[in-house]
């Protein structure tokens, strides 16, 4: 009588040379390592950054200090956009993680996100000329 609950030997973990070679090399493409890839020299802009930039960088930095979240975690955040990644400027990826963290956290509810974001919108709105 034999038993089918035997311990099988270990398996080897897969590695690269188990894959062909344009499935590994389409495997490590991910959105957040875009080097060498096709489609030409990316154009370097000498800039200065805006207020708002300034202030999510003290924003995103002040969070962190007052442990709402983790480097790690805010770097997570940062990069776990979906869609969003691309679509928006690289503070404003900032600016969602960090609404993201305070709702998640509930330190603050969704609902005082949006009448706060619709606040400053007005607000802003009556400010800027026409």
């Amino acid at each position: 009588m034999s038993s089918r609950n035997v311990p099988r030997p270990p398996q080897p973990a897969p590695t690269s040379a188990a894959f062909e070679h344009a499935r590994f090399k389409e495997s490590m493409r991910v959105v957040h390592d875009l080097g060498g890839q096709e489609g030409g020299a990316i154009p370097l802009e000498e800039s200065k950054p805006k207020s708002w930039e300034l202030n999510t960088y003290a924003i995103c930095e002040c969070l962190s200090w007052r442990g709402v979240w983790t480097n790690v975690e805010k770097l997570r955040r940062g990069a776990d956009l979906g869609d969003k990644y691309l679509a928006v400027p690289y503070s404003a990826r900032w600016l969602l993680a960090a609404a993201r963290a305070l709702v998640d956290r509930d330190h603050i509810t969704l609902t005082e996100l949006t009448d706060k974001i619709e606040e400053v919108r007005r607000r802003h709105a009556q400010k800027s000329p026409r």
